[in-house]
């Protein structure tokens, strides 16, 4: 299969209070795409970053003020015309030069390509440890191997992307939400290891403040992709905690408790929560063909 056009390739960089890095990535980028088109999100920068990006950028779509990463993807990808999407960020991370090689997995027939960053491309290792619970709850759950569930550099069809533009949120934990949904949806998703260089200036991820989020991505994967997988163990440990009460206070008082009873009940409703939640899920991801 022969490479496909620059001209169906939109390239769609958030930013925000990138101005010591863009102007070098935007340049960069041209260079190696002469044709494809850039678009910039400016998420309510206070410095230069939107000026710069009018400058060297096919396109700008400026927020009023910080609305997150999520909200400027999902901006960017509204605003692109290409039929092909690349997303990165604007930070100085991801090399221009790189693209290509997403492109090439597109290319190949793939739905979606993610880059995945190796040890070395982690911010820290607080940062490192928790991505690799991540990529091991994540690849359970989907029965397939995932490098890096929170990379946000990747290459993706749009038609196919946009369709879960409403599952999208806000914030950081893009990058698993569309992930999932492409497993879900039985898009074929490839992972591409990439280096990754420093970042420009810095990170706008506060770990007291984020490190809540970052822990809800593990039970947003749950319910995302298959809940019944997620509530049916913890049905199971209901259960089978309420089995080994009732041994207890059989053994020990010769009846049956309210405790014992409350905790099948519990077995019961989460069971039957997530029998409901399994079927929403179908219906979120039901194809369209």
């Amino acid at each position: 299969m022969t490479r496909m056009e620059e001209s169906t390739i939109s390239i769609v960089i958030p930013a925000r209070n990138e101005s010591g890095a863009i102007a070098q990535l935007l340049t960069d980028i041209r260079q190696h795409f002469p044709v494809a088109e850039i678009v910039v999100v400016n998420d309510g920068s206070d410095d230069d970053t939107g000026m710069i990006s009018a400058r060297l950028a096919d396109r700008v779509v400026d927020h009023p003020y910080p609305m997150g990463n999520g909200a400027a993807i999902k901006s960017g990808a509204r605003a692109a015309r290409g039929e092909v999407l690349v997303f990165m960020d604007g930070d100085g991370q991801h090399r221009a030069a790189d693209i290509q090689r997403l492109l090439d997995g597109i290319d190949a027939g793939m739905d979606m390509v993610v880059a995945a960053r190796t040890k070395t491309g982690q911010a820290s290792i607080g940062r490192a440890i928790a991505n690799r619970l991540y990529n091991r709850f994540a690849s359970w759950m989907v029965n397939h191997r995932i490098d890096d569930l929170t990379s946000g550099f990747r290459a993706v069809r749009a038609a196919k992307f946009r369709e879960f533009l409403f599952l999208l949120p806000n914030g950081f934990s893009y990058p698993s939400t569309i992930t999932m949904a492409f497993f879900r949806a039985g898009y074929a998703v490839h992972y591409e290891p990439i280096e990754v260089q420093p970042r420009v200036g810095t990170s706008h991820i506060s770990p007291l403040r984020d490190a809540t989020r970052f822990l809800l991505i593990i039970f947003k994967i749950g319910t995302l992709y298959s809940p019944l997988k997620l509530f049916f163990p913890a049905s199971l440990a209901f259960f089978f905690t309420g089995i080994g009460y009732y041994i207890h206070t059989f053994l020990t008082m010769h009846r049956f408790t309210n405790m014992s009873a409350l905790l099948f009940i519990v077995a019961i409703v989460v069971f039957l929560i997530g029998l409901v939640s399994e079927q929403i899920a179908n219906l979120t991801y039901a194809r369209k063909d």
